[in-house]
């Protein structure tokens, strides 16, 4: 059975250690240490972790956070290479589905913030968990967006979403699709087919959960 949650998250906490902890995210404001003490927030503060989605608790997670990152880099990192087996998000049963695409998304915020960076070759398999992931998330940020929208992932998957008017095709591989869902559309390399306007304000549109 693969394991991408796995294999991402070696790859993220082995670049963040190279990189550093003041290296530049593709998260507006957030440094290698912000991203770091977020996912460590994440999988082992339950307690402050619904600040991430939820408004209300934000500024007692914003608070939490900041603690998490005044440890030392090494440890933060330690951590979430390590994530607790008791945690919601990162135990046996949840870790694949609950970190294939949210490792991967930040992998990638590192790795895109650095001159020079180019799109991995990724495996299919992964290809295909990415694609799943990001059909759910296109149809929950752009449900409401003013335009018929395809989605479109070629050779892995396509839907529909929107509310109706000129059609405006999204098109790219999964993981680049996964990227510009998640609100990383300037570093996602995605081809938008339609409507200058529609495509300009979904390029502009804040996306992601």
């Amino acid at each position: 059975m693969s394991r991408y949650a796995r294999t991402e998250r070696e790859a993220l906490a082995d670049l963040l250690l190279t990189v550093g902890p003041d290296a530049p995210t593709v998260a507006e404001g957030w440094s290698t240490r912000d991203l770091a003490a977020h996912l460590v927030l994440r999988e082992r503060r339950p307690d402050a972790a619904g600040g991430i989605v939820l408004p209300p608790l934000r500024g007692y997670a914003e608070r939490v956070r900041r603690r998490i990152a005044a440890r030392p880099f090494a440890e933060l990192v330690a951590q979430v290479r390590r994530p607790p087996v008791w945690s919601p998000v990162s135990n046996p049963l949840t870790d694949e589905a609950a970190n294939t695409m949210e490792f991967f998304i930040h992998h990638e915020d590192v790795r895109r913030a650095r001159p020079g960076w180019l799109p991995r070759d990724l495996p299919a398999g992964l290809q295909s968990a990415l694609w799943r992931r990001a059909a759910q998330l296109a149809r929950l940020t752009l449900r409401r967006f003013p335009a018929d929208l395809y989605v479109q992932a070629p050779g892995y998957g396509e839907l529909s979403v929107g509310r109706g008017g000129e059609p405006l095709r999204v098109v790219g591989a999964p993981g680049e699709l996964t990227l510009f869902l998640s609100g990383r559309q300037r570093v996602a390399r995605v081809q938008l087919a339609g409507p200058a306007a529609s495509a300009q304000r979904l390029r502009g549109a804040s996306l992601g959960l």
